[in-house]
């Protein structure tokens, strides 16, 4: 209701703009140029999902490291049991040559 209220007051109250630069884009103060869809490489997308899910990583480590007198030695051989998946992760991604920012340097492993 309250939302309903404030668009409706400020629709009648609001101020009314008619130039023809009121509804061109700008950011910062600085006319665009060109396109706004810039296309990226799928590459791109994929180092930034790598990154997301080691960066996502990092944090169930710092959260067991916060709790590692509680968890004794079972939560230690969990948490070796997750370095090492992640590490097997790297080296396969690597092994690919995911990580690689060359063209054409990605082989695919059978």
């Amino acid at each position: 209701m309250l939302v309903m209220v404030m668009l409706s007051l400020s629709f009648v109250l609001g101020q009314r703009h008619h130039d023809r630069a009121t509804g061109s884009p700008y950011e910062s103060g600085i006319l665009s140029e060109g396109s706004a869809r810039v296309r990226f490489s799928a590459k791109f997308y994929l180092i930034a999902m790598f990154f997301v899910i080691f960066d996502l990583e990092a944090v169930f480590l710092f959260a067991w490291a916060g709790a590692v007198r509680e968890t004794g030695w079972a939560g230690y051989a969990e948490v070796l049991l997750f370095i090492t998946v992640l590490l097997a992760t790297l080296a396969y991604l690597w092994r690919v040559g995911a990580l690689d920012w060359k063209q054409g340097s990605r082989r695919m492993v059978s």
